[in-house]
């Protein structure tokens, strides 16, 4: 029992990556019909800004020219790398996709996988090929709970993702911006003729979904401290397939589905062969898409580009 708490514990953390980042995919593949593969090294570019801006502040705390206490950093770490990213996430839109508007179908998708490439051998190009080291933002408390160890950093993790999420579903649900992608969701034909921009629209979308991925690289490196330039590939995919299980545009099923990608990857390599991990997950992942091919929260619709 002791052990299925612990991986409890840490598969909440991993399926809060995954969630953030499948929010993502789930908004994009929604509103526009459209899937951003280049949305996993987006993750990746999140991860190494809040590397550089964290960094940054506690050097210049070293040396004496501010005097900020950490959670203090973690907060302008965490809201800084999810500004600027979302501005990275709105640019690979005007200059990957918005100029795709009347290209063939498979255009979109091989321009979001060169995209990707682009992001990948950029951060090669400027930082070379060496990993990373996330520096400490926050000192690691560790409290014990019989044979249970459970960190103040995963709390925090779990704590904020779900916020985020919450707070995600409650911009959708309740904005006028949010209304108008969830009008663009069920006709993206008819809402600009009500006066609403679809570049906004689409725009909006790619910033929220790209915020999010940095939330998720910023835990990701206060969790597991070593950044790659290749790290946003396998979570991408994973996300991705999270999105896809969780339904259409369903923020509810998309963190249901990231949560259960995360329980799946660490209760398969606890009981079975880390090689068989993504064997087994998949396959189980298979299944259920076999009797319920829309996701859990999905609805038949017109699987049409829409950019």
């Amino acid at each position: 029992m002791d052990t299925f708490l612990q991986n409890v514990i840490n598969a909440l953390q991993w399926g809060s990556f995954y969630a953030l980042i499948a929010l993502g995919y789930s908004m994009v593949y929604g509103v526009l019909m459209l899937f951003n593969f280049a949305h996993g090294d987006i993750f990746m570019v999140g991860s190494y800004i809040g590397f550089f801006i964290a960094t940054g502040l506690i050097s210049l705390a070293s040396m004496g020219f501010i005097q900020l206490p950490g959670w203090v950093i973690l907060i302008l770490t965490l809201l800084l790398a999810m500004t600027l990213t979302s501005i990275v996430g709105v640019l690979v839109y005007r200059i990957g996709y918005r100029p795709l508007r009347n290209a063939p179908r498979a255009s979109a998708a091989i321009t979001g996988l060169m995209i990707g490439i682009i992001l990948e051998t950029g951060n090669l190009s400027l930082l070379g090929a060496s990993r990373k080291k996330f520096p400490e933002i926050i000192p690691t408390t560790v409290f014990q709970i019989g044979n249970i160890s459970i960190t103040d950093t995963k709390i925090l993790i779990v704590l904020v993702s779900i916020l985020l999420m919450f707070a995600m579903h409650q911009f959708v649900q309740h904005s006028k911006w949010g209304m108008a992608m969830r009008a663009s969701a069920y006709d993206f034909v008819i809402v600009p003729l009500m006066g609403v921009s679809a570049d906004n629209i689409a725009a909006i979308t790619f910033a929220l979904g790209s915020a999010l991925a940095a939330a998720a690289g910023v835990f990701y490196g206060m969790a597991y401290p070593i950044l790659d330039p290749y790290m946003g590939i396998e979570y991408g995919w994973k996300s991705f397939v999270a999105a896809i299980l969780g339904g259409r545009g369903s923020v509810i099923g998309t963190v249901i589905a990231g949560f259960l990608m995360g329980f799946l990857d660490i209760f398969v390599a606890t009981y079975f062969p880390s090689t068989m991990r993504n064997l087994i997950s998949f396959s189980i992942i298979l299944i259920i898409l076999t009797f319920r091919p829309h996701g859990f929260f999905g609805q038949p619709h017109s699987a049409q580009l829409r950019l």
